[in-house]
């Protein structure tokens, strides 16, 4: 059986990569049981402990186990609220909701959300998961008011009033929030069996590989960059396909020999054969003439 609360090498390269251990360089006294050490700076000389904090990668782990069997045991995922206020966090809740099937909120949170039953955006969730405690301060305020349970991503200068379970990781940098949120996903998905851990820097969702940068953060300049680059290359490839040669051998003759539906068509339009079409009928000459007033007709039966 695998154990759950194993910290494997792949997910500590990834905190590495990430970041997620950089914390910053204040402390919440709520916040230092999970600090490992300061790190010194350049500067610890003339400024004693100016070096930011190091995260405990272990305890983070811990709690990132403990948040993912917490959301799992909502019956209804769709009653476990995301929430990201910071632009950085906004895809990453995104494809969260999008593989657990919560619901998110990306952007500016509404006051009274949980609170104000008029209002259209009114909610009542069974549990909250915030990126930030600083920034979705408002939701977490309102959560208290309805006795929601809140799990939030904090960072060593974090608020812990009214969170529940405090992932400890670093909730500034846009590739440690992508991170946490996709590794929150596949440890959510995991304990529901919907997928298991596999080595690389993906999982599997519904036959799909979900790679770790699908959750990052990207910035719609760069974005719009890459689509106007790839457009000359499209282009490029579409003209250089009428210069390529077409093998007999590989083309389908099925289609070749079934007759069109102009073939069908009659093709005598009344005209003689050997017939020229520059030929022009003389308009004073007498030919089949038709008596339009219908004189001639006997047994017409008009009197």
């Amino acid at each position: 059986m695998e154990d759950s609360s194993h910290l494997y090498v792949d997910d500590v390269k990834l905190f590495l990569a990430a970041e997620t251990h950089i914390g910053s360089r204040n402390a919440d006294f709520q916040m230092e049981q999970y600090v490992y050490k300061r790190r010194p700076d350049a500067l610890r000389d003339v400024v004693p402990l100016i070096g930011v904090h190091i995260i405990n990668l272990r305890k983070t782990w811990h709690k990132l186990q403990l948040a993912a069997r917490a959301i799992a045991a909502v019956k209804n995922p769709a009653d476990i609220c995301v929430i990201s206020a910071r632009m950085y966090g906004q895809r990453a809740i995104l494809k969260f909701a999008n593989h657990t099937g919560a619901t998110a909120i990306a952007g500016r949170f509404t006051p009274g959300t949980f609170t104000n039953q008029i209002q259209k955006a009114f909610k009542e969730p069974s549990l909250l998961v915030v990126c930030d405690p600083r920034t979705d301060h408002q939701a977490i305020t309102e959560s208290s008011y309805v006795n929601i349970p809140v799990i939030a991503f904090c960072n060593t200068d974090s608020p812990l009033k009214f969170v529940d379970i405090a992932i400890p990781c670093n909730n500034k940098g846009p590739k440690s929030i992508g991170l946490m949120w996709w590794m929150l996903a596949r440890e959510v998905l995991v304990v529901r069996g919907e997928t298991k851990r596999e080595k690389g820097f993906r999982f599997m969702f519904k036959g799909e590989n979900i790679m770790v940068d699908l959750y990052f953060y990207r910035d719609p300049e760069e974005a719009e960059k890459e689509e106007v680059s790839e457009k000359p290359k499209e282009a490029e490839m579409a003209d250089n396909r009428w210069g390529q040669a077409i093998e007999a051998d590989k083309m389908d003759m099925s289609e070749w020999t079934v007759k069109p539906m102009g073939s069908q068509l009659p093709t005598d339009f009344g005209t003689a054969r050997g017939a020229t079409w520059s030929e022009q009928d003389e308009w004073g000459s007498s030919g089949n003439v038709q008596n339009w007033t219908g004189a001639g007709d006997a047994d017409s039966g008009w009197e």
